[in-house]
Order: structure tokens, then C-alpha cells, then sequence
């Protein structure tokens, strides 16, 4: 069997099992299983590689933005920065759907994944926009699409993920999703404000000004423990104080007094029960990164890239046709794998092409961020979105269309945005002397 035939093969296979719906370590290590038997691979020189790889700190800033985000969700951290928001402008009309946009973007970027904002965020939000008038399918969707935010405002565990593989700088990376992550948060905004308008929502009277500002001081001093968190993160790493796993262990462990002293909103038994809950999904993530990381060896063994860039400039040589092609093919990955599966898979793949184009690599980082990002509520995998059709009990049919309305008009055009226009992935990064 010759090289091509057996990765083709063998690509087909994984996406086979991917449709299946099997777990995702299963899958990659089928796939892995399969050149092992039909090709040349040796599996324990593989096992020794990824050792190697695998040995740095680097790697644990995703397990513990999990950590920090699991915690975070149940310490009432995440409850505390809705109660504030809310006050703020929550009597306005729309008002409490802008809350949701926000405070997901916020949770997601506190955590750095898109699960915790809505497992934080949904149970609240999505019950108090109901009471309001909002039907339970767009409170839905509104929750679940606006938590994908949190992959791409920094810190993203997507970006440590594409760093880390590509050895490019991950505060960098997580700067150049920060101009696309605001951009479509507004969107979303504008959007909601617009279609909101036909509801017949049930707004609480505006209080006069005196009993306002108390009401917001309140829930801005209970808020205050919960701002530390974003501070404690973003301000850490840019400011040189620690490293991207260095803020996570430190978001973690901080989480903890807050939600027993502070807060008081769990026990240290129910501390206990979020890290076991946190233990397995990162134990799960760890072996699917693991078996990412040999795949993605194997084809750079069999110049799998070579291929791809050999294909890619046989169909054309203009750059922007090329970008668009490599947009497709990140949001079909994005379609059937998650964020990290794909970043671990394709960031290799891809980065040979991308650099015969001249993009740097910190624009190709915000590039497959967000192309990633949005296959998180994109079937056939759309797994945040499932889980929001959970939390928020709505059926398939009533949380598509707002979501397909949100993706398209909000999403969708900023794609395209930062293919095509790289001051808004370099700028940032830029600005702060990272580049």
C-alpha cells in the first residue's frame, strides 16, 4: 500500500468513526491502530516522541483553565458577575440578553473554554430570560453561541494548544483572537437588541436614581472578589508576573476560598466532587491530545504536508483563494472534531502552507481560532451547543434558527474579516511588544 493510499485510508476511517459518534480518544487511537497494522509506524518509538512532547509546563494550562472554570462555575463567581451586570442594565429593555452575550464572553475567557460559560451562565440566565418573556429556544441559542466568545477572548486554551504545537508565542496568540472575540460580541449585541424588539418581554420598572445606585454598589462590592479572577489572569500574564500555567494554577486555587469564606456558596465536599467532575474530563482530553499528538507525527513522517501544499497550489496560486479554501476546510474540521482535536491536527498540517503564502503565523493562530471555535456549535459535533439545549431544555428545532441567525450575521462576517484583514489578529499583539 503506498503513502497516499494508506493516509487517505486512514483519514477516512477517522471520519467514519468521528460520525459514529464514538468518544473522541477511541477514534484517534483507532486511526493510530490502523498504521500500526497496515503501515511502517512503530507505535513505542511514537509512545517515546510524545513523552518528550508532552513533558513541559506548557501542557498543563489546559487541564487547569478546566480546573479554574469547573471551580469557577460552582465557587459563585460566575453567579456574582451576573447579579452585577444585570444591575447595571438589566431593567432595560434587551438589557438582560446583552447581560448573557457579556457575561459569557467573560466566563469563557476567565475559564478559557466554552463548556463553562454555558454550564456557568445557562442555569441562571436562561430561566430569568424565560420569565421575562424571551422564549426558551432563543434564550437558548443566545447563551450557547455567545459562550464560544470564551475561546477566543484571552486566555484561550485553543490558542495554548496552537503555541505549544507551533512554538510561536502563546501570549501572542492570545491577543490576536481578542479584536474578532469583541467584535462579535458586539454583533451579537446588535443583533439581540434588533430581533428582541418583537418580543412582548416583561421589563421591571426602572428604579428611581437614588435606590439605582445603591442596588448597583451592592452587587458591584459582592462582584469584586469575582473581578479579581480576570485580573489575576490577563494581568499576571501580560504583566510578566507568571505564565499562562502559572495564572491557571493561581485562578484555581484562588477559586477555592472565595467559594468557601467568601461567597460561602459550596462546602469543601462539594470542592472535592468539582475536582473529581474536572479530573475526568481532563483525564479524557489528555489522552485524546496524546493520540492527537502521534497522528499528527505520523503524517508529518509521511509529508502529509508537502501533499496538502502540493494540492492547494495545483487548484491556485492566489493567496486569497488559498485562505478561503483553508477557511472551509477549518470549519469542516470544526464540524466534527473540537477546538483542541483540530488545532492539534491541522496547526502542523497547515503551518508548511501557510508560511510558503507569507502569513504569519500569529494571523494564521487568530485564523483557525476562530474558524475552530464556531464548529463548537455547528453540527454534526456542536458539542457546546448540545449542552446547551441540556441546560436549557429546548428541543433542536426551536434553538436553529436564532442560532443559524447569530452564526450568519454575526460570526461569520468576522471570519472573513480576519482572513482577509491581518491588522485585526497583529495589531493587538503589536501594540503590547509582543511581535
Amino acid at each position: 500500500m503506498s503513502s497516499l493510499t494508506l493516509i487517505l485510508a486512514d483519514v477516512i476511517l477517522l471520519v467514519v468513526l468521528l460520525m459514529l459518534s464514538l468518544p473522541l480518544p477511541v477514534c484517534f487511537s483507532g486511526a493510530l491502530l490502523f498504521l500500526s497494522l497496515f503501515g511502517d509506524v512503530s507505535m513505542k518509538t511514537m509512545l517515546i516522541w510524545v513523552f518528550s512532547q508532552s513533558t513541559g509546563s506548557v501542557l498543563l494550562a489546559s487541564p487547569l483553565f478546566i480546573l479554574a472554570g469547573t471551580y469557577m462555575g460552582g465557587s459563585g463567581i460566575a453567579k456574582r458577575l451576573l447579579d452585577f451586570a444585570d444591575s447595571l442594565i438589566g431593567h432595560i429593555k434587551s438589557g438582560l440578553g446583552v447581560v448573557s452575550v457579556v457575561v459569557c464572553a467573560i466566563i469563557g475567557a476567565i475559564s478559557g473554554s466554552g463548556f463553562t460559560g454555558v454550564a456557568a451562565t445557562g442555569p441562571i440566565m436562561i430561566p430569568r430570560m424565560e420569565e421575562q418573556g424571551y422564549p426558551r429556544g432563543y434564550a437558548t441559542a443566545l447563551v450557547t453561541v455567545s459562550s464560544v466568545l470564551g475561546l477566543l477572548i484571552p486566555p484561550s486554551v485553543v490558542m495554548v494548544m496552537f503555541g505549544w504545537v507551533t512554538e510561536t508565542s502563546i501570549a501572542a496568540c492570545f491577543l490576536s483572537t481578542l479584536g474578532s472575540g469583541l467584535l462579535i460580541t458586539g454583533l451579537f449585541c446588535i443583533i439581540h437588541i434588533i430581533w428582541s424588539r418583537k418580543f412582548d418581554l416583561k421589563v421591571a420598572e426602572k428604579k428611581p436614581f437614588a435606590p439605582y445606585i445603591k442596588n448597583v454598589g451592592v452587587s458591584t462590592f459582592k462582584a469584586l472578589p469575582a473581578m479579581v479572577m480576570p485580573l489575576i489572569i490577563l494581568g499576571g500574564i501580560y504583566g510578566g508576573v507568571f505564565t499562562a500555567t502559572e495564572a491557571a494554577a493561581v485562578a484555581a486555587i484562588y477559586a477555592i476560598p472565595v467559594g468557601l469564606w467568601i461567597y460561602k456558596a459550596c462546602s469543601f465536599k462539594d470542592f472535592l466532587k468539582m475536582t473529581k467532575e474536572a479530573s475526568s474530563t481532563i483525564g479524557s482530553i489528555m489522552v485524546m491530545i496524546i493520540c492527537c499528538l502521534m497522528l499528527s507525527r505520523v503524517f508529518t513522517v509521511y509529508r502529509v504536508p508537502e501533499m496538502v501544499l502540493k494540492l492547494l497550489t495545483g487548484i491556485s496560486d492566489n493567496k486569497y483563494v488559498l485562505l478561503i479554501i483553508i477557511d472551509l476546510f477549518l470549519f469542516f474540521v470544526g464540524m466534527i472534531v473540537n477546538d483542541t482535536t483540530g488545532v492539534l491536527i491541522c496547526a502542523p498540517l497547515l503551518m508548511p502552507v501557510i508560511t510558503q503564502m507569507g502569513v504569519h503565523p500569529i494571523h494564521f493562530a487568530a485564523i483557525m481560532g476562530v474558524n475552530l471555535a464556531m464548529g463548537g456549535v455547528t453540527p454534526p459535533y456542536a458539542s457546546i451547543l448540545y449542552l446547551g439545549m441540556r441546560i436549557g431544555k429546548a428541543e433542536f428545532h426551536e434553538i436553529f434558527k436564532p442560532t443559524m441567525v447569530f452564526l450568519l450575521l454575526g460570526y461569520v462576517p468576522v471570519v472573513f474579516l480576519v482572513t482577509f484583514c491581518p491588522e485585526l489578529a497583529l495589531a493587538i499583539p503589536r501594540l503590547c511588544g509582543l511581535l
